[in-house]
């Protein structure tokens, strides 16, 4: 698999990423069962054989737990983790009924901070390749994400920084108040959620009140060398063997079509929905969320195809159910 240079410390990245949101069991305070361990080894063997080295976490992953069990490979695997490029998310707070709290974003200096220290303990690792602020904080004072991202990397605790679900303007108000370069931005893009190509084809048209992908975004993370992330990028399985019965015309077609293509180029349906991201110019980096190793052989083989123009539009025109304007 081909290596993405994904910023100026020279990290050579692999163009797909393994998600590890499904590791860990449920989303509860269950303990890890030895099945939980045995799982994510084998997630990690299939990863690491298809020629992957990036691994995306969250602290809020099955709530922590995806990191601890993430934590015990690398302990059972000495050497694994000089060979991985490891990136975690955090800001995302959960809410506490009995305390009459909601669900809400920190981005202060003090969490930042404590949350880059409780994923490393978690990982049971010293530092982390990349981190990544998880939703936008209304109340983000960027001097304080500054402080904290130049604290991290003074201390040797994070090498590099990007964010997630972020607009052009909300990472050039971050920007401004850090010298520690945004080197990623992780969206939700795939071949379902094509709101990212219809802000830039509806421009001056009637049909861009209905999309909410942040104009501007795409071109800005271009411009600026940002690596783009997707996820969701095989939007639940939804063209690569989920039970459609119930959904519209729309996505049945575009799954057969998809099944068509993976046919005609003996490939995988995963593979399609993938290449179809990294068709774009944008040099996507998706973001794949299963965690069996069935599928994750059938998404790496997406490196190997490359779609033509007319292949590529036509999927892109199945998915939006109508023609372009």
């Amino acid at each position: 698999m081909r290596k993405l240079p994904i910023n100026e410390n020279g990290l050579n990245a692999s163009e797909l990423v393994f998600g590890c949101m499904g590791l860990g069991g449920s989303w509860d305070s269950q303990p890890i069962e030895p099945e939980h361990v045995k799982q994510a080894h084998e997630a990690v063997e299939a990863v690491l054989a298809s020629g992957i080295n990036m691994f995306d976490h969250a602290d809020i992953y099955t709530l922590g737990k995806a990191e601890k069990v993430f934590g015990q490979v690398l302990k059972e695997k000495p050497g694994l983790r000089d060979e991985i490029i490891i990136q975690s998310k955090c800001g995302i707070r959960f809410g506490n009924q009995e305390a009459g709290l909601p669900t809400r974003y920190d981005f202060s200096k003090e969490y930042i901070l404590d949350s880059v220290d409780g994923i490393l303990s978690r990982l049971g690792i010293e530092h982390l390749d990349i981190l990544l602020l998880h939703r936008p904080d209304p109340l983000m004072d960027p001097n304080e994400v500054g402080e904290a991202f130049h604290q991290l990397k003074a201390s040797g605790k994070v090498r590099s920084f990007g964010v997630s679900n972020m607009s052009a303007g909300q990472m050039r108000l971050l920007q401004k108040h850090t010298d520690e370069k945004i080197i990623v931005n992780q969206l939700e893009m795939s071949l379902h959620k094509i709101g990212w190509l219809d802000t830039g084809v509806h421009v001056n048209q009637e049909a861009a009140r209905q999309n909410t992908f942040p104009e501007g975004t795409l071109e800005y993370c271009q411009m600026e060398n940002i690596q783009i992330q997707s996820w969701g990028s095989l939007a639940k399985g939804l063209y690569s063997g989920k039970n459609i019965d119930k959904e519209s015309t729309s996505v049945k077609n575009t799954a057969a079509l998809v099944q068509k293509l993976a046919e005609e180029k003996q490939t995988t349906p995963e593979a399609i929905v993938l290449a179809w991201l990294m068709r774009h110019p944008a040099g996507i980096q998706p973001v794949i969320g299963t965690a069996n190793p069935e599928r994750i052989k059938a998404s790496a083989d997406a490196v190997n195809v490359t779609l033509t123009r007319d292949e590529w539009y036509t999927l892109y025109v199945s998915s939006r159910g109508v023609n372009l304007p």
